[in-house]
Order: structure tokens, then C-alpha cells, then sequence
């Protein structure tokens, strides 16, 4: 009985700590991600999340680039924030760059234990569509 308390008890932990499987949903952008991990997960409200972003740039991010996040529940905006880009990394980033790190504040308002659709998205400094990302993320109170 001990032995199937802790197997569970593994499978629980290992499902909690997954990382999100992203899904691009640009139709063309600057940057091209190949893998987008988010630090700590689930994420923490009140306090920050890291996205380590890997990809290849087709243009420098210039200021005033800006970072878009909106989570969905069943259809429902339950979450929005936006920050200029070039707060949170040092602009201009150039075009060699592979990977950026992305730190922001996860608001209090975000909705605990329920998997929510998030869509990450920034528009460069140029206009252009820098990145859009799209994953079932889930925060809780730490």
C-alpha cells in the first residue's frame, strides 16, 4: 500500500512540474522559436516567471517592442498584461542572439489551479510581429 501512495505521489509531482507544450501562432515573425520553457512551473502568483525563449531572430528587437499576455478560460479572457519588452531585456537585442530570458511579475489577479490558455506575444520595435505562443499553463498560490 505504501509502494502505490508513493508511485502516486510521483506521477502527481512529475504531472505538476511538466513543462507547457507551446504552439506558434504567428503567421510570419521576427523571431522563430524552436523551445519556450517557463521558470518556476506552475507559476507563482505574485511573484515572477522566467520564459527562456530559444529560437533564431530575423530582425533586432528595438525599442518600443512590447509583450502581450492574455489567458483564456473556456473562451473568457480571465487574464491580461503588457509591458514594454525593453524593461524586462536590454534593447536593441541584437539579430545573432539565440536565447532571451523574459522575467515578469505573475499579477495577483491570474487565476489559481485552473489550466488556463495563455497566448505570449510581442510586436517589435518595428511593428512586425516579434513572437506568438500559445500554451495551457496553470498557476497557483506558492
Amino acid at each position: 500500500m505504501k509502494f502505490f501512495a508513493a508511485t502516486i505521489a510521483l506521477v502527481a509531482a512529475a504531472v505538476a512540474n511538466a513543462q507547457v507544450t507551446w504552439t506558434d501562432c504567428s503567421s510570419g515573425s521576427d523571431l522563430a522559436v524552436s523551445s519556450m520553457t517557463l521558470s518556476p512551473y506552475p507559476l507563482c502568483i505574485g511573484e515572477n516567471v522566467c520564459a527562456t525563449i530559444t529560437g533564431t531572430l530575423s530582425a533586432p528587437v528595438t525599442s518600443p517592442a512590447t509583450l502581450t499576455i492574455i489567458g483564456t478560460y473556456f473562451g473568457t479572457t480571465v487574464y491580461t498584461q503588457s509591458v514594454d519588452l525593453c524593461t524586462v531585456v536590454s534593447c536593441p537585442v541584437a539579430q545573432s542572439t539565440t536565447t532571451l530570458e523574459v522575467c515578469v511579475p505573475v499579477l495577483s489577479n491570474a487565476p489559481a489551479g485552473i489550466p488556463v490558455v495563455l497566448t505570449i506575444s510581442a510586436t517589435n520595435g518595428n511593428g512586425d510581429t516579434l513572437l506568438c505562443q500559445t500554451g495551457t499553463v496553470t498557476a497557483a498560490n506558492c
